[in-house]
């Protein structure tokens, strides 16, 4: 049913290697500046927590000129110069964006003037104040509007701007006139895919295919193209973590590839269990982002022991590559989402209809978020032999099974007979993924033979491999592709 549905309404769009890689944000209403930014940046790395994106929300620009696009000169008054240092860091750069432009903005009157925004019935230009005073919309529908906004953009990729957090896009009016006349009603949902395509289009033209990614807020059908979209603004409870999951479910059944969700909730500040829960859940997601509103989500924030989770899953994500990539390959070729709902892996099991506790990742490992102070946790294992990709530890479904973790583990689960790419980095998600890979069995059956596609990073041919157990020893040919080395080998212990 996806693929047919995204064969219709457009595929997932590839997206950046760097972009699965672990992104920190300055959080919405903080306090911040360039200093701000540099000792989150130096706190992550003397911890060694690694890094791939920071993230600049709101306040890069000034209060109430939203949008205008221009650094805020009392808060970072040498923005290509923080850009360039930040680059040097091997960090890349996302900056907050929406399509609302405020009446203090200087592009109020820009596109006012050039009939640029959306109007009323009377024509005189429409406005509200319910995110900044006197906001008017940009007329998407209108391809000259399209250019000067995506023109203002162009300049801070110029700058050292590597993508864009894509805010906002619903809430828009339906008494109101567009340029091209479309029917008001229709472009209520509509104007998410228009607004997110024009900035991903952008990126495509200036990094290139398979280099341009959003974190888009809004969406409606085939939005899917335009990834990554992520939860918007949650509470920092364990119950909102669960809403958060059942959510990211439905968008994946609607065919979105990639999703994500802040890490530790958005409104208020997450006690430590919170925090930690929502870390193993964040980095066992497609894309994984350190954000709140009023306060900060650098780990040593809540706890040491923060710290220490944070690291671990950061590099099992890390480790993990080159079996993401090939599913976020799926996602691109087939429109199957990275996290699928338990049903679609397993249609003819019929417990798996109502499962939103838990999740598959790629095709071949169960994820259980833990959602609980106490650390206990129940979830399904459809039939077979299920093995902890950590532990090692088995059980045996269909079943229902009860458990209690550490902080530093959740149930996550390689399916009966899978074989796990597991890359030989845990620094950054961008390496060669071939090379040196171990290829682990989970539960193998005897005669089993397996092809694994690994693919690469950039455009390279990747490597296919084919592994084989023979009921005791298990072994691995490279058929395709290149790889500097690799092992295989077999995983799990009866429990």
């Amino acid at each position: 049913m996806l693929r047919r549905y995204t064969a219709l309404t457009g595929r997932p769009a590839r997206v950046p290697a760097w972009s699965y890689g672990l992104w920190l944000s300055t959080s919405f209403t903080t306090s911040y500046d360039e200093k701000t930014v540099t000792e989150f940046v130096d706190g992550m790395a003397e911890r060694g927590l690694p890094l791939s994106v920071f993230h600049f929300d709101c306040f890069w620009m000034r209060q109430f000129h939203w949008v205008d696009f221009v650094w805020d000169p009392a808060t970072f008054p040498d923005p290509e110069g923080m850009l360039r240092r930040l680059h040097e860091r091997d960090l890349k750069v996302c900056v907050w964006i929406n399509p609302y432009i405020a009446q203090r903005s200087y592009l109020f009157e820009e596109g006012r003037e050039a009939g640029y925004l959306v109007r009323n019935p009377d024509g005189s230009v429409w406005q509200w104040d319910k995110w900044q005073a006197g906001m008017a919309l940009v007329d998407f529908t209108n391809p000259d509007a399209v250019r000067w906004f995506t023109g203002k953009l162009k300049a801070l990729l110029d700058m050292g701007v590597d993508c864009f957090k894509t805010d906002f896009g619903e809430r828009i009016p339906t008494d109101v006139v567009w340029h091209d006349g479309s029917d008001p009603q229709r472009m209520h949902n509509y104007y998410s895919y228009l607004y997110n395509k024009a900035v991903f289009e952008l990126l495509e033209t200036e990094r290139g295919k398979g280099e341009a990614v959003l974190f888009a807020r809004s969406a409606t059908a085939g939005g899917q193209q335009f990834p990554v979209h992520w939860g918007g603004d949650c509470e920092s409870t364990f119950v909102a973590m669960a809403e958060s999951l059942r959510g990211g479910l439905s968008l994946a059944a609607s065919g979105f590839g990639y999703w994500s969700h802040d890490i530790g909730g958005f409104e208020g500040t997450p006690d430590p269990a919170v925090f930690k829960r929502w870390i193993a859940f964040g980095l066992l997601s497609s894309h994984s982002r350190l954000h709140g509103s009023g306060s900060y989500r650098v780990p040593w924030a809540y706890d040491d022991e923060a710290v220490d989770v944070l690291r671990h899953f950061t590099q099992l994500k890390l480790s993990l590559m080159p079996y993401l990539a090939a599913a976020a390959q799926e996602a691109h070729r087939d429109g199957t989402p990275m996290m699928r709902p338990m049903i679609v892996e397993f249609p003819d099991d019929p417990a798996t209809a109502h499962l939103d506790r838990q999740y598959m990742l790629g095709s071949d490992v169960l994820v259980a978020p833990v959602l609980s102070a106490d650390g206990e946790v129940t979830f399904y294992v459809p039939a077979g032999t299920w093995t902890h990709l950590v532990t090692g530890a088995q059980v045996t479904g269909p079943a229902w099974v009860t458990e209690k973790h550490g902080y530093d583990s959740l149930p996550v689960l390689a399916r009966p007979g899978a074989v796990i790419p597991f890359g030989s980095r845990t620094d950054r998600p961008d390496y060669e993924w071939a090379d040196d890979v171990r290829l682990r069995l989970y539960a193998p059956a005897e005669g089993q033979r397996t092809r694994v596609r690994v693919p690469s990073p950039g455009h390279g041919p990747g490597a296919e491999f084919e592994v084989r157990y023979d009921g005791v020893t298990a072994s691995a040919e490279l058929v395709a592709g290149a790889s500097t080395g690799y092992i295989c080998e077999i995983q799990g212990t009866e429990r």
